[in-house]
């Protein structure tokens, strides 16, 4: 199991950026390869999560299933998905949560679990996937708030995180922790 503990700021109160956190739709047009496909009234949410990898391509579907206590500001995430072929799966679980007063602090902490030929990867590198899609994340929640106050336009479906992107963010990660004197959890 690999473990997740993160925060990132988003240039906007929280009372601002709480109302598209809360958006599953927002959220997951903001999310690199990410797409929704179906939602119901109980919090359950199927979609795609697409991640290139030079010529290979990893497709998963899945389902999360979602809880939000909109006073706190906190959603807790339970989601699972298969990939395209069948052969590797991901159970992940998590929380996240909007703090601050004139800034985001965007609390980010879970867990995910990787099988199948996927796993070895996921385990080597999973931390650092997982930092990049959350800064191209917080950058499309910028783009976003930034339209809403009429500075630019709204992004659409945000690109696949390509392979160049993912060995540079996690070249950049894994320099960090190296750096760091922390260990990573």
């Amino acid at each position: 199991m690999i473990s997740i503990r993160e925060e990132i700021t988003i240039a906007a109160p929280p009372e601002a950026v709480w109302p598209l956190l809360s958006d599953p739709a927002l959220v997951a047009s903001c999310i690199p390869g990410a797409a929704l496909t179906k939602a119901d009234d109980a919090g359950k949410y199927q979609g795609t999560m697409r991640v290139k990898f030079g010529p290979t391509v990893a497709q998963f579907r899945g389902e999360a299933k979602l809880a939000y206590d909109h006073a706190a500001r906190r959603c807790s995430i339970e989601g699972r998905g298969i990939d395209g072929r069948g052969a590797s799966r991901a159970n992940a679980t998590g929380l996240v949560e909007a703090a601050g007063t004139d800034m985001t602090v965007l609390k980010v902490e879970g867990n995910f679990h990787i099988t199948g030929p996927l796993e070895t990867f996921a385990n080597a590198g999973g931390v650092h996937l997982a930092r990049a899609l959350l800064t191209e994340f917080a950058a499309n929640v910028a783009k976003l708030m930034a339209a809403q106050d009429g500075e630019t336009e709204l992004p659409g479906e945000a690109a696949a995180l390509s392979g160049g992107k993912i060995l540079s963010r996690a070249a950049a990660s894994w320099v960090r922790y190296k750096f760091s004197g922390k260990e990573t959890k």
